[in-house]
């Protein structure tokens, strides 16, 4: 398994993201993703919902899952939130000490630290979590991929949101902007469909055994 740089999600710079946990300032984020061709496109980001109550397709999601559940990339902690209220043992990792600070002052159990770092558990979860773009992290979702299969108990599974073309295999390096113009540092980051995953589950000792669709998002169910 190759080891990644810590992903570092919008952080650096001005710190966009940083600045919209610690204000409560629901305005949109903009990702821009930059190519190896060197285009540059703007796309909006969902931050009002990452930072908002779990709504109804996320309770759905969890109920189709079992724990020890471990939430990569957990953000602000919604999905933990969740999963701690169906009653299931849950931890959330994040590379971005104000999510991570955030969460906690909201009494979830989250830690700050790269998804490559030693965990708790190791080798013990059952269901490890890549939703809201995470199988990005890092911009390597193989490598991703691999760690998660590392971490799953013989019998778990990875649960994936992939992007809705499910052609789409994109790697790029991004920057977070917000809605004054102020812009993280540059991380490296993946989209990719269904399509792709499925090619990559094989090559990592996953396989894909359900996909389905729920409010116009798509996810994948990945068993060892």
């Amino acid at each position: 398994m190759t080891l990644l740089a810590p992903a570092t999600f919008g952080a650096g710079g001005a710190e966009p993201y940083a600045r919209a946990l610690r204000d409560g300032d629901s305005s949109t984020l903009y990702l821009q993703k930059v190519g190896a061709d060197g285009s540059a496109t703007l796309a909006a980001m969902d931050f009002a919902r990452w930072s908002a109550a779990a709504d109804s397709v996320d309770f759905t999601l969890l109920s189709a899952v079992t724990g020890p559940l471990l939430d990569i990339g957990c953000g602000p902690g919604r999905m933990v939130r969740a999963a701690m209220d169906l009653g299931m043992v849950a931890l959330g990792i994040d590379i971005s000490p104000a999510a991570v600070k955030y969460a906690s002052e909201n009494g979830l159990n989250v830690i700050e630290g790269s998804i490559f770092d030693a965990l708790p558990r190791e080798g013990h979860w059952q269901t490890a979590l890549l939703v809201d773009g995470n199988i990005g992290i890092g911009g390597d979702p193989g490598a991703l991929l691999e760690r998660c299969r590392r971490l799953l108990a013989p019998a778990g599974e990875v649960v994936v949101e992939v992007h809705e073309d499910p052609d789409r295999d994109q790697t790029y390096t991004g920057t977070l902007v917000d809605a004054h113009g102020r812009a993280s540092a540059t991380f490296p980051w993946a989209e990719i469909g269904i399509a792709r995953l499925s090619t990559l589950a094989s090559q990592h000792g996953v396989t894909l055994t359900e996909s389905w669709q729920l409010d116009g998002r798509t996810f994948c169910r990945l068993s060892r």
